[in-house]
């Protein structure tokens, strides 16, 4: 075997890329003149191409230096050493593409759907009658996603081990059991993400920051972790008190909350959980929790879905990937709450009337609500001042009446809304926000 050789690429130009997306669409619409989009071994730099369905398509060993595929359906794709750096991939869906051996350094993929994605080692190699063989040598033989942004991309079961990573931006990205043991990851932005099962041993993360991120069931054996900024990070060990170490048994004080409320006040009286580690409850669906206090309690994780809160208390709480959907939190507190990832579609948030000339609208003054769901939500008169709502999807909610002043939006799905409305007066990143 010979010394690494360059490989020849075909250069596409934008036009020829275009009709074969062109074909590539007619073949999955069944229409004539069909055909799957084979970029393999071709030049695809700076190349433009956002909002295309290129499912199943053929990258491998294609040079996309700068291309812009922001949006792209790519799942099942395969890119198996191809070049990416510095590629435009943001919201794009790559669900189980083949990136063995990819190079990523610099490439923007926040918010991008990478599930059970293939980063691991791979190589090519090919015959030369003078040489012998010869090998791709663009890329190293393992992935390599160096510099590259990554914030809060579904990577749920990604395949990582022994790529590199190095300060690699991971802000709230899902890595829940992903494989990422002994990859290079010194000086990577775990900051807030689920990590969640994830198999780290013997991968390298020193210098990486990892504050604030969910590390339960995380492995880490053999992890290298020194300078490892693990502040607040969720483990398997207790984050607070435990449901046990209360005056009285967790259920015994939810059915004592619900005679509260049943007969208005006069038997039991409202739960109290501030500072409790609740996740080993699991599960709160449905439940009547009005007026509830749970302030700094971490609920990471819950099921809330269909829970009457009104008036409930969350000042600090950690509500990170929470399932409330269609949950009532009308006059509800969730000041300075983490609620990342939380599931809030079709939830009642707007004001609660105590009588006919009063109400108290509900609060998620400097809540970290980052690629949170509100779709369908009711946030009429909802104060979010400095709030941090970026990549969070809000089409269809109301908003009649609230306050975005110094709430930030970048990268949030705004569909439908005015962004010159009076209540996006003062809000940070509107422009590039999706309306």
């Amino acid at each position: 075997m010979s010394a690494a050789q360059e490989f020849k690429y075909r250069n596409i130009t934008q036009a020829e890329a275009e009709e074969i997306c062109d074909r590539h669409d007619r073949l999955w619409r069944g229409a004539p003149g069909g055909a799957r989009a084979n970029f393999s071994f071709c030049d695809l730099s700076n190349i433009v191409l956002p909002d295309r369905d290129l499912t199943d398509a053929n990258f491998t060993a294609a040079m996309l230096n700068y291309a812009d595929m922001r949006g792209c359906k790519l799942d099942n794709a395969t890119f198996f050493m191809a070049d990416l750096r510095r590629a435009r991939l943001t919201g794009a869906s790559m669900r189980r593409v083949d990136l063995r051996g990819a190079l990523l350094r610099g490439a923007e993929l926040d918010a991008v759907d990478l599930y059970e994605a293939d980063l691991r080692e791979g190589s090519i190699a090919q015959s030369d009658k003078l040489a012998g063989l010869t090998y791709l040598t663009h890329a190293a033989t393992s992935a390599d996603a160096s510099d590259a942004n990554l914030r809060g991309a579904d990577m749920t079961k990604v395949r990582m081990s022994g790529s590199t990573a190095v300060k690699a931006d991971f802000t709230d990205a899902i890595l829940r059991n992903a494989n990422l043991s002994r990859a290079d990851m010194r000086q990577a932005c775990l900051s807030g993400a689920n990590l969640e099962g994830a198999d780290l041993s013997s991968a390298n993360l020193c210098g990486a920051d990892l504050h604030d991120s969910v590390l339960t069931g995380a492995k880490l054996d053999g992890a290298q972790t020194r300078e490892t900024n693990m502040d607040g990070a969720l483990t398997d060990a207790l984050a607070g008190l435990a449901p046990n170490e209360l005056e009285r048994p967790a259920p015994d004080m939810l059915a004592d909350h619900s005679r509260w409320y049943d007969s208005n006040g006069k038997e039991g009286k409202p739960c109290i959980f501030d500072g409790v580690d609740l996740r080993s409850v699991r599960s709160l669906k449905g439940r009547n929790l009005t007026a509830m206090s749970a302030v700094g309690a971490i609920l990471y994780g819950l099921d809330l879905e269909g829970a009457q809160l009104q008036g409930a208390k969350f000042r600090g709480a950690d509500l990170r990937m929470c399932n409330l959907r269609k949950a009532d939190l009308r006059g509800a507190d969730l000041t300075g709450a983490k609620l990342a990832n939380a599931d809030l579609r079709d939830a009642r948030l707007g004001p609660i009337y105590l009588d006919d000339h009063r109400s108290v609208a509900a609060s998620l003054k400097d809540a970290a609500a980052r690629y949170a769901d509100f779709r369908g939500s009711d946030l009429r008169r909802v104060d979010l001042t400095g709030a941090d709502l970026s990549y969070a999807v809000m089409d269809c909610a109301r908003i009649d009446h609230s306050i975005f002043r110094s709430a930030r939006l970048e990268g949030a799905r705004l569909t439908g809304f005015n962004l010159e409305a009076p209540e996006f007066s003062g809000a940070e990143g509107l422009n590039k926000a999706t309306a």
